[in-house]
């Protein structure tokens, strides 16, 4: 249980705090952004979302830099995402915010790319995240903080920055996730 690890299971205990914060409605006020309110507690969420985001990348750094990558941390790092992106995207449908189909695309390409890897791992192979993976990843957290920010600053001049940037991580979860089933295909037809 290194440092890197610790930092990643930091981000999954953040995750039930995230959740409290948007589904028990406190009532600390709202502020008022262009043409929205935006709820204290949502921007407490967003912040936190944000937070637990950016240890994803301070915990790969480290892990990287220190030569602390081991096997948990492997399997780790990427459900701490799925779980925080996932329950993000849900309540964000609860809200109102999201459409389902589209957090129902973006849900569903997390578990297959999740089954892929674990028929990779149990064949001993483990499958790097790709570049387009990672852009996927960036433009879902930039999209769901904005969703979560009620789209400000933009709401002063009228932009759905956040919807904008959801559809566009929709295409690039669809798309990478195409490729990396276009690429790995191997390991599921020589799979025993």
């Amino acid at each position: 249980m290194n440092i890197p690890n610790r930092i990643t299971l930091s981000r999954i205990f953040l995750i039930p705090i995230f959740i409290v914060l948007l589904s028990i409605p406190f009532d600390w006020g709202n502020w008022n952004i262009g043409d929205n309110d935006l709820p204290v507690s949502h921007f407490a969420a967003a912040l936190l979302f944000i937070v637990a985001s950016a240890t994803d990348w301070v915990d790969g750094f480290y892990a990287r830099k220190y030569n602390l990558v081991t096997n948990l941390g492997k399997f780790l790092d990427p459900l701490a995402d799925k779980l925080l992106v996932a329950s993000a995207l849900i309540l964000l449908v609860e809200m109102g915010s999201a459409p389902a189909w589209i957090v129902i695309l973006i849900i569903s390409r997390e578990f297959a790319v999740t089954g892929l890897r674990l028929v990779a791992a149990g064949e001993g192979i483990v499958l790097a995240a790709s570049q387009m993976g990672k852009l996927k990843t960036v433009l879902q957290i930039v999209a769901i903080s904005a969703l979560l920010l009620h789209d400000f600053p933009f709401s002063y001049i009228g932009i759905p920055f956040g919807l904008i940037t959801l559809y566009l991580a929709l295409i690039i979860t669809v798309v990478s996730g195409y490729e990396y089933f276009k690429k790995n295909w191997h390991v599921m037809r020589d799979s025993k």
